[in-house]
C-alpha cells in the first residue's frame, strides 16, 4: 500500500511505504501466523475437509479478552508476499479444505484483494472479521467473497470503548454487516451441508453484560428474516492476562448465564444458527500461530 491507510474505519493515515504503522501495527506487507485446516468453526464451514484458515496478523481492534492476542497485538507471524499467499491458498486447496478462511484480514485488503483477482480459489472464500468495518472498504470486496463471518460484538458502545477501543463499534458494525447482506443476499448451502455463500453474525458472550447480548440478538433479529443469515451464538470467552485489570469479565460464563442467554435466542425468532455448549470455553480451541503452513 502507497500513501495513507483508511481501509479500517480508524482512518488512521498511516503510511506503511514509509515504515508507518498506525494502530493495526501492520506494515507494507502481509504477515500472516498459520495457514491450516480448521475444524472447529460452526459444522457448514468446517464440514469433512476442514476450513482453510489463514490467521493474518495485526488487528484494527485492541479487545483485552482477545484469545489470539500472540498475533492480534504481539504481531507474531511472518511477511509474505501476495504471491506466496496465493500460493497458499492453492495449498490448502490440494489438502482438502472447504473453504479459504481468511482469519482478519482487514489491514490486508488491498493485497488480499490483489491475490484474489490473480486467480479465484475453486471453494468459497470467507471474510471472517471482527465486525469493526469501513462500508467503503468493503465494497472492494464485492464479487471476491462468498461468505461473510463478522463479530457483533456490542449494541452497548460504553463496552465497546472500554473493551475494545472503539465506542463507534455498534453503528459501524451495523453498517457493515449490512453491506455484507447486500453483496451475497441470503445465505445458500449446498447437499453436503457446507455454506456456499451468505453471512454468519457471531456473537461472544461477555459474562456480567448478559443485556449487550440480548440487545445484540434484538438487532439481528429485527434486521433480518428468517432464511436470510446465519447467527452464531458463542459462549467460549475465556479471560486472558489482560482481562486482570478489568475484573469484572475475569471469569468465564455461569452456567446461568449460558442458560439465559440460549433461551433469550430461542425465544427471539431466529431460526438459522448455532449455539455453543458452555464447555467450549477452553484455551485447547486456540490454535498455535508456529507458522504452520506459511
Amino acid at each position: 500500500m502507497t500513501g495513507p491507510c483508511n481501509l479500517c474505519p480508524r482512518q488512521c493515515g498511516a503510511d506503511r511505504a514509509l515504515g508507518e504503522t498506525g494502530f493495526c501495527g501492520a506494515g507494507a506487507e502481509i504477515r500472516a501466523a498459520r495457514a491450516a485446516l480448521h475444524m472447529w468453526e460452526e459444522p457448514c464451514l468446517s464440514g469433512g475437509g476442514g476450513s482453510g484458515t489463514v490467521f493474518f496478523s495485526g488487528c484494527s481492534l485492541g479487545c483485552v479478552y482477545c484469545q489470539n492476542y500472540e498475533i492480534s497485538r504481539g504481531l507474531a507471524g511472518k511477511t509474505i508476499t501476495v504471491g506466496r499467499l496465493r500460493d497458499i491458498f492453492r495449498e490448502l486447496t490440494r489438502q482438502g479444505a472447504d473453504n479459504i478462511n481468511l482469519v482478519t484480514p482487514t489491514h490486508y485488503t488491498d493485497r488480499v484483494l490483489e491475490a484474489l483477482q490473480a486467480e479465484r480459489p475453486p471453494v468459497p472464500v470467507v471474510w471472517n472479521c471482527g465486525g469493526y468495518e469501513r462500508v467503503e472498504t468493503l465494497r472492494m470486496l464485492d464479487g471476491h467473497v462468498q461468505i461473510y463471518m463478522p463479530d457483533m460484538k456490542y449494541a452497548d458502545g460504553a463496552l465497546a470503548a472500554r473493551y475494545s477501543g472503539a465506542p463507534d463499534y455498534p453503528e459501524v458494525a451495523r453498517s457493515a454487516i449490512r453491506e455484507m447482506f447486500r453483496q451475497t443476499g441470503s445465505y445458500a448451502m449446498g447437499e453436503d451441508g457446507l455454506l456456499r455463500s451468505g453471512l454468519i453474525i457471531r456473537h461472544l458472550i461477555l459474562p456480567g453484560f448478559l443485556e449487550n447480548t440480548f440487545r445484540v440478538i434484538d438487532w439481528v433479529a429485527e434486521t433480518f428474516s428468517p432464511g436470510d443469515v446465519l447467527f452464531s451464538l458463542m459462549s467460549q470467552f475465556t479471560p486472558t492476562k489482560a482481562c486482570a485489570a478489568y475484573p469484572e469479565i475475569n471469569r468465564t460464563l455461569t452456567p446461568e448465564e449460558h442458560e439465559r442467554a440460549v433461551a433469550y435466542l430461542m425465544e427471539s425468532g431466529i431460526e438459522d444458527g448455532f449455539f455453543q455448549d458452555l464447555g467450549s470455553a477452553k484455551e485447547s480451541f486456540i490454535p498455535p500461530f508456529d507458522l504452520t503452513g506459511i
